[in-house]
C-alpha cells in the first residue's frame, strides 16, 4: 500500500513505535491476567493442601464420636480368620461362647482354625438367655442310717473338727480396671454404650477387674483397638479396649489388680479404655458390680 498516494493522504500511516507501544502494553496485560490466574490457581492449591484431612470414618464403641460395631452381613455363618477364638467370635456377636460352641460342635478347649465356617445366628436356649445367676445344685444326700452309738473311751479327748462344706459360691469381687473418671456409661438396649469409657493418661496402668485366663488378646475386633477379655467363671467375662500395649497372651493365668496393659487412643484420639462386663453373653452395667468410689 503506498501510503503516499494523495487518496490516502487524510489517513496519517501507522507509526511503527506506536504499534511496538501497543503491543507492548497488549503483552504486559496478558502476562498481568496470567500472573494473576496462575497466582489465584497456587494459593487454592496451598490453601487445599494445608487444610486438615477428613478423617477416614472409624467403627468404634464410644457413643457421640463413632457408631459401635454391629456385623452388617445377613449370613448365618462367619468363616474363621487367623486370631479368631470362640470367645471373640462370641463377643463380636454378642452370643454366649458355651451356647455358640455347642451349636458348632466345638469341645473344650474350643480350638478352631482358618477357613472353618462357623453359625452365628440361632435362636439361643432358655436355660442360658433367661438364666440370672447359675444354679448349682449340691449332691443329693444318702438315704438316713440309724444312729449308732459308739463306745468312747472316757481317757480319750478327742476334737472333732466339722467338715467343711463345699463353696458353691461363684461371686465375684470386682475391682475398678483403672483410675479415672467414667466419662460414659452403660445404657442397657443401646449398642453404642455397652460397657464405660473411662478417660486417664496415655500409658496409665491397666488392672484385671478380677481373677481369670485371658481367652483373647489381639485387635481383631473392629472398634475396640488392642483388646483383652478374661474369662473369669463359666458365666462371666471382662474386656478391656483401646489399650496402648498389651501385657498378657491367650493362656495366661492374671490375678485380680494384675497389670495387663497399657492404657491407649480410641479412634477419635482420646485417651481412654473402654470397660465391658458381659453375663452369658449379655452386656450388664459394671456400675452395679464395681465399688462405689
Amino acid at each position: 500500500m503506498n501510503w503516499l498516494h494523495p487518496q490516502f493522504n487524510a489517513i496519517s500511516p501507522p507509526k511503527i513505535g506506536s504499534l511496538l507501544d501497543h503491543s507492548f502494553f497488549s503483552f504486559r496485560r496478558f502476562n498481568l491476567s496470567l500472573r494473576v490466574i496462575l497466582t489465584t490457581l497456587l494459593a487454592l492449591v496451598l490453601l487445599n493442601g494445608c487444610a486438615p484431612p477428613r478423617p477416614a470414618p472409624v467403627v468404634s464403641r464410644e457413643v457421640g464420636h463413632q457408631r459401635a460395631y454391629a456385623p452388617t452381613s445377613n449370613s448365618k455363618f462367619y468363616t474363621v480368620r487367623r486370631g479368631d477364638t470362640i470367645y471373640s467370635i462370641a463377643w463380636r456377636y454378642g452370643l454366649d461362647y458355651r451356647e455358640f460352641a455347642k451349636r458348632n460342635n466345638i469341645r473344650f478347649p474350643y480350638s478352631i482354625y482358618p477357613g472353618r465356617k462357623l453359625r452365628v445366628k440361632y435362636q439361643a436356649s432358655r436355660d442360658i438367655a433367661k438364666s440370672k445367676f447359675p444354679i448349682i445344685k449340691p449332691a443329693r444326700a444318702s438315704k438316713a442310717q440309724p444312729s449308732v452309738v459308739s463306745k468312747v473311751d472316757p481317757g480319750q479327748n478327742k476334737r472333732i473338727t466339722p467338715q467343711k462344706k463345699p463353696n458353691y459360691s461363684l461371686k465375684l469381687r470386682w475391682q475398678w480396671p483403672t483410675n479415672g473418671r467414667v466419662k460414659v456409661g452403660f445404657k442397657k438396649g443401646d449398642h453404642s454404650r455397652k460397657g464405660l469409657m473411662l478417660t486417664g493418661r496415655l500409658g496409665q496402668d491397666i488392672k484385671a477387674a478380677e481373677t481369670g485366663t485371658v481367652v483373647y488378646s489381639g485387635s481383631g475386633l473392629i472398634g475396640y483397638g488392642k483388646l483383652l477379655i478374661i474369662k473369669h467363671n463359666k458365666n462371666y467375662l471382662s474386656a478391656y479396649g483401646h489399650n496402648k500395649r498389651l501385657l498378657v497372651k491367650e493362656g495366661d493365668q492374671v490375678k485380680k489388680g494384675a497389670h495387663i496393659a497399657d492404657m491407649g487412643t480410641n479412634g477419635s484420639g482420646n485417651v481412654a479404655l473402654h470397660f465391658e462386663i458381659r453375663r452369658n453373653g449379655i452386656p450388664v452395667d459394671p456400675l452395679r458390680l464395681l465399688p462405689r468410689k
